[in-house]
């Protein structure tokens, strides 16, 4: 039978932003006790006071999660030049047999030309471009016969070059990511590569974003 301390435990480690804000004092564990208490019953099939979880919080032992973060700090150090760009769109494409050849007509289109931003992401049942605002009409004239998901303009991407160990060093994008979250800020889309990661905003949270990235690297 589970035991109360595993049910916390189990909880905790679910929710890292829980565990986070225990940490940085950002919650007491009492308000913790109280927010997860529902939880714990379910999963244990019984009640279960607040202060039997309160003790059972203050059991828990660093996760993995709070051991990487001295070293998620030294590689936030090294994060390289952010790249800004604005007036871009964004469209999700349904993946079909004819789908490559519209997005070879629109790479003919746009050539070496470097004034352009624009970006392929392909999954299983769908694709999505990212492109500068000015490509828009080209883009759906040349996409005129594939089915459209979702299309969205006014965004806005920050470019992000990491260092080469961000490869072992696990947790960055988590880490990233998280700050972003906290601002309530919504992030449309993230295109990466083994040592860039873009993410694609709403034009309104670029000024947000991107001082929350300069703020990282202070830290």
């Amino acid at each position: 039978m589970k035991t109360i301390q595993e049910s916390v435990e189990s909880i905790v480690r679910k929710t890292p932003f829980y565990e986070e804000a225990l940490n940085e004092k950002l919650i007491n564990v009492s308000s913790l006790a109280r927010a997860i208490q529902e939880d714990v019953e379910k999963d244990l099939g019984k009640e279960v006071k607040p202060g039997a979880i309160m003790m059972a919080i203050n059991r828990l032992s660093p996760s993995n999660l709070l051991r990487i973060r001295k070293n998620i700090k030294k590689f936030t150090f090294s994060l390289g030049d952010f790249i800004v760009r604005s007036d871009l769109c964004n469209y999700t494409y349904k993946n079909t047999s004819s789908l490559l050849k519209s997005i070879t007509s629109l790479l003919n289109e746009i050539g070496e030309d470097k004034d352009f931003f624009f970006t392929i992401s392909q999954g299983i049942f769908e694709t999505n471009i990212v492109t500068s605002k000015n490509l828009e009409k080209k883009v759906k004239e040349l996409f005129s016969r594939e089915i459209l998901i979702y299309a969205h303009n006014e965004l806005a991407s920050i470019t992000i070059k990491l260092p080469k160990t961000n490869v072992e060093q696990s947790g960055v994008y988590y880490f990233i990511l998280k700050q972003l979250a906290w601002a309530g800020i919504s992030v449309q889309e993230i295109i990466s590569t083994t040592h860039e990661m873009t993410i694609v905003v709403k034009e309104d949270d670029v000024n947000s974003t991107f001082a929350i990235l300069i703020d990282m690297k202070k830290k």
